[in-house]
């Protein structure tokens, strides 16, 4: 949206204590045309994200960019899974391709190599995609697209969130049968760059066991 985002983000995330970066796409504006500018802006931000990072791509996102992307070592999850292992504990972290614009997604493939009793996250660039999500048995969503509204009444509510489900999936933490889920406001804008009554955010989640 424009050329100072990136300097933005670089203040916001460069001393954030993370042991996992995920993105959840969406990484420039327009929906056509050259995206090599969006990975060189990629390129700065990438040094001040901690390794490991993960991704999936968004409706505004080319499959062009992935080769761009995964150069500046970050890992795009296209309908796959990793699994994480971390301090004697693993978690099995998926990904799907945009199930907004382009129905590319596919939960069984993603799931596929999970053990069922396994602790699953899973990365969606929409939200829309919470009931095959649970149905697949996923333990934790998270998603973006929405922007929470982006221009939002008095008390955050949105006028516009641009997903096909219910709007409590539209914007922060929600849970539908065992299913957790959140979905992220977003940390730029889309068509027009303005926000109201909704700002921008950075999420950081910790996960603690029962």
């Amino acid at each position: 949206m424009s050329a100072e985002i990136a300097q933005t983000l670089i203040e916001r995330v460069r001393d954030i204590d993370y042991d996992l970066c995920v993105l959840t796409g969406d990484y420039r504006t327009n929906t056509f045309g050259p995206h090599q500018p969006t990975v060189d802006a990629m390129a700065r931000l990438r040094p001040h994200f901690k390794t490991p990072v993960y991704a999936v791509l968004g409706n505004h996102d080319s499959i062009r960019m992935v080769p761009g992307l995964e150069a500046l070592d970050i890992r795009v999850l296209m309908n796959e899974s990793v699994a994480i292992r971390h301090r004697g504990a693993e978690l099995h972290l998926a990904g799907i391709d945009d199930a907004n614009h382009y129905r590319l997604h596919d939960l069984d493939k993603a799931r596929q190599g999970i053990p069922p009793d396994a602790l699953s996250i899973l990365l969606s660039h929409t939200p829309e995609a919470y009931r095959q999500a649970a149905d697949a048995g996923f333990n934790f969503m998270l998603s973006g697209h929405t922007h929470g509204g982006q221009i939002c009444l008095p008390g955050g509510y949105p006028l516009i969130i641009d997903a096909d489900c219910p709007r409590q999936y539209a914007k922060g933490a929600w849970r539908f049968e065992k299913l957790v889920g959140y979905t992220s406001v977003g940390s730029g804008s889309s068509i027009v760059d303005v926000r109201l009554n909704c700002p921008p955010e950075v999420t950081l989640h910790r996960l603690v066991s029962e």
